[in-house]
């Protein structure tokens, strides 16, 4: 009996130490989490402008004491349930949450957040400014209709050069001319900042500004060929090595936006388009003054011209071949004494103004023109219309630039934005007292 006893014992012994042993090495179950974003769950990639903001949440199934860790590019932010994601630098977040629960099992989620910078899309007006009293700046319209004033300004701290008159964007860069260079201390003639964040990256005076004669637009084509257009014709300035050199044979080149296609800088000049690559130029004849040239949704070109009646062309930019040719009728499709071209297009839906306040629509494969409306009717102050109007690429709005008048009536002027998708146009909108003599609009979405 003691014996049965003793194995007894010993038998509840082993299943005891056994019950033990396997209460030990019981799994841990990680807690089931989720980020939540702006209230709801996200695991996609997600798009933020610069200095925008995200509210983050450590959703926890049974969260009591949980241990919570925020970290963006494996830097510790914060320990809280809820967390605010502000973008400061550009380019690729990674957020990470951890979660550790009371038990000792770790969960993890994470999402990417592509930062860009705040004015990498929507809308400049770049402003020749008042040349008696200051220089040039660019107004910037977001994409949600918010104006921001002197945006380069307000960046660098600095101003652009005296009577600002084109810019241009390629390789995440802009280019901004001013006609007059840094005479009233601004960057200077030429001056190349970041587009998506203005940051000024180099500005030229003395180097190109001595032999330019107020210069009015800015080509470019790749980092070390930026063409420039002044009163003698265009020149191929080199930044890295600061060279500039004049195009021969583009003499009396227009003071009108260059378009460029396929690697070719295509500049108006009278009756006349010049073709450049390079050091290179074609000349391509038309009938009538062109009055504007810009490129297509399909790397085409669309080239205005203001004969009788006025026509506008599309032509190919490989071999200079005129695709076809419509005529407008009665409308005329002049630009002006404005520096930007008299025509603007989205798809092959085409609009201009004669550099009045009256409003065309030509639809080119129909071949048909229709008056859309005169801006005056709806805005008293609609005195001058200052350069041509210019269409959204992705909405197909048009813009429109109208001051007041001359002397200090320009502080009294429109950014009137024109829907004409429904029978009757809408105004969609209407930015009061914001340009100083305006440039030209440019739309990033076209570059």
């Amino acid at each position: 009996m003691i014996h049965l006893a003793k194995r007894v014992f010993v038998s509840m012994l082993c299943a005891s130490m056994l019950f033990i042993s396997c209460k030990d090495e019981t799994e841990v179950v990680p807690p089931k989490i989720n980020i939540e974003i702006d209230g709801a769950t996200s695991n996609k990639e997600l798009n933020l402008v610069q200095d925008g903001t995200l509210k983050l949440k450590a959703a926890i199934e049974e969260s009591a004491g949980s241990q919570v860790l925020w970290e963006v590019n494996n830097k510790e932010v914060s320990r809280e349930v809820t967390y605010e994601f502000t973008a400061t630098d550009l380019g690729k977040q990674t957020i990470t949450l951890t979660v550790t629960s009371k038990d000792g099992g770790v969960s993890q989620a994470q999402t990417i957040v592509n930062v860009y910078g705040k004015y990498k899309h929507g809308t400049f007006i770049l402003n020749e400014g008042n040349m008696t009293t200051e220089n040039g700046f660019i107004t910037f319209i977001s994409p949600d209709g918010v104006v921001t004033d002197s945006a380069y300004y307000k960046v660098n701290k600095s101003s652009l050069g005296n009577t600002t008159q084109d810019l241009f964007i390629t390789n995440n860069k802009m280019y901004i001319i001013a006609q007059n260079g840094n005479r009233d201390g601004g960057d200077g003639t030429l001056v190349i900042a970041n587009a998506e964040t203005l940051v000024k990256e180099a500005a030229y005076n003395e180097e190109i500004a001595s032999s330019l004669s107020m210069p009015t637009h800015v080509a470019v084509v790749g980092t070390d060929s930026v063409y420039i257009r002044d009163n003698k014709g265009i020149y191929l300035f080199n930044p890295s090595i600061k060279k500039l050199t004049f195009v021969e044979g583009t003499a009396r080149a227009t003071k009108n936006r260059m378009a460029v296609v396929d690697g070719k800088v295509f500049v108006p000049a009278g009756n006349n388009v010049y073709a450049i690559k390079g050091m290179k130029v074609d000349t391509l004849k038309f009938k009538g003054i062109v009055s504007g040239v810009i490129k297509s949704d399909d790397n085409k070109l669309w080239i205005s011209c203001t004969t009788s009646p006025a026509q506008i062309n599309k032509v190919n930019p490989a071999d200079y071949s005129v695709i076809k040719t419509n005529e407008l009728g009665d409308a005329k499709v002049g630009a002006g004494w404005g520096a930007t071209p008299g025509i603007s297009a989205k798809g092959d839906t085409l609009y201009f103004s004669n550099a009045s306040t009256k409003i065309y629509r030509h639809i080119f494969n129909s071949n048909q023109t229709k008056f859309m409306v005169d801006v005056k009717t709806h805005i008293t102050d609609a005195g001058i219309v200052y350069n041509n109007l210019a269409v959204h690429p992705e909405t197909g709005e048009v813009y429109f630039n109208t001051i007041k008048g001359f002397g200090w009536d320009f502080l009294v002027n429109n950014i009137t934005v024109w829907n004409f998708s429904k029978e009757a146009p809408a105004l969609k909108a209407d930015y009061k007292n914001h340009t100083h003599f305006p440039a030209g609009i440019f739309f990033t979405a076209n570059f």
